[in-house]
């Protein structure tokens, strides 16, 4: 006996073009996600960063300042930040991120920092100066 067949089609591998535009919509989308998240979390780093540099060099002024235990020294310029806490002299050179730091030249009071901050237009100081109640007992 005779079989009879009838025609198969064969199945096609791959992906349709519309498939293949969603896909990459898709990815598009992750990418740039990523990209919002890596711009907010590069804004935080340098904030960070920022009051980082501003403690280190409060309590390097208040740790030189305790040692001396000399009244009659009043001076604290940014060439004894280098001495006493092997910091650059340059501490006052503008920062890639915006940020320009200016030394003081002497002991400061309690609540008042050493280290003054210009803010860039990329980093306004609303957002990035540190709050006066954080510095307040330094």
């Amino acid at each position: 006996m005779k079989t009879i067949t009838s025609p198969t089609k064969k199945q096609t591998s791959g992906m349709t073009i519309l498939e293949l535009t969603v896909v990459i919509l898709v990815l598009l989308a992750l990418i740039s996600i990523l990209f919002v998240g890596a711009t907010a979390w590069k804004k935080g780093s340098d904030r960070a960063a920022n009051l980082m540099n501003i403690r280190n060099c409060q309590q390097a002024m208040r740790g030189s300042q305790n040692v001396a235990l000399d009244t009659s020294l009043t001076t604290f310029t940014s060439t004894d930040l280098a001495t006493y806490m092997k910091m650059p002299a340059t501490i006052g050179a503008s920062t890639a991120n915006g940020m320009s730091y200016t030394p003081g030249t002497v002991y400061t009071a309690k609540g008042v920092l050493w280290l003054t901050v210009a803010y860039g237009t990329d980093y306004p100081s609303a957002t990035n100066a540190p709050p006066t109640t954080l510095y307040s007992e330094w």
